[in-house]
């Protein structure tokens, strides 16, 4: 899918709430203004068509706490790339993508728990609270357009294995399809991969996330 590294960075800062990216001649800076994340430098190529005297200069550039790369390859490779005082997480993430179409299927909560979906700031959120009224599982979608960005997807471990996970991707699936978005974006982990595809999702590319540490380690 041409542009889709642009259409994840689009949607992600929507559902994040973070700064309008701003492009590099290497991808792309977003500011999060977070401790644990100040910004994060985001290469929009994919695969074997990554650049790692690129990478390797970004990174070199780096110099504050807090600043994440994220590259579209395996970590087993990029970890190689990057120097002391960078931390990488081992395992990978899947930038993945899915056609919507304007029948998605948008299901009934299982018996006992309640599905609410509420949209403020361009982000619907869904939330399934378990029969006791804690959290079972949520996530989110921002639309952009043509395409929309998924996020934060969680089931919580004492109900894992109900469909709730499902559950909330063919409601927020539904809900994008309705504005008119065509195909939906996301960055899974190993254990929603899973998930993810037996919706139909494919995986586009691998994803390290990178973060400067400092020096010391800190």
């Amino acid at each position: 899918m041409d542009g889709v590294v642009q259409a994840w960075v689009s949607g992600w800062v929507v559902s994040r709430g973070a700064a309008p990216p701003e492009r590099e001649p290497w991808g792309f800076t977003v500011d999060v203004g977070q401790v644990a994340q100040v910004s994060r430098h985001v290469f929009d190529a994919l695969g074997d068509g990554v650049d790692e005297e690129l990478v390797r200069k970004v990174a070199a550039g780096v110099t504050g706490a807090g600043v994440w790369l994220k590259v579209f390859q395996d970590p087993s490779v990029v970890g190689g790339w990057l120097g002391e005082g960078w931390w990488v997480d081992p395992e990978p993430g899947y930038l993945m993508t899915v056609p919507l179409t304007a029948r998605q299927e948008r299901p009934a909560a299982p018996a006992g728990y309640r599905l609410r979906t509420w949209s403020t700031g361009g982000v619907t959120r869904v939330l399934v609270a378990a029969p006791d009224g804690s959290l079972a599982a949520r996530g989110q979608v921002a639309p952009t357009g043509a395409t929309a960005v998924f996020d934060q997807i969680e089931t919580v471990a004492a109900h894992q294995r109900r469909g709730l996970g499902s559950l909330v991707m063919r409601t927020l699936q539904a809900v994008a399809a309705r504005t008119g978005a065509e195909t939906g974006v996301l960055a899974g982990t190993p254990a929603g991969r899973a998930l993810y595809e037996s919706l139909g999702w494919h995986v586009e590319a691998p994803l390290t996330s990178a973060k400067f540490v400092g020096p010391d380690g800190a």
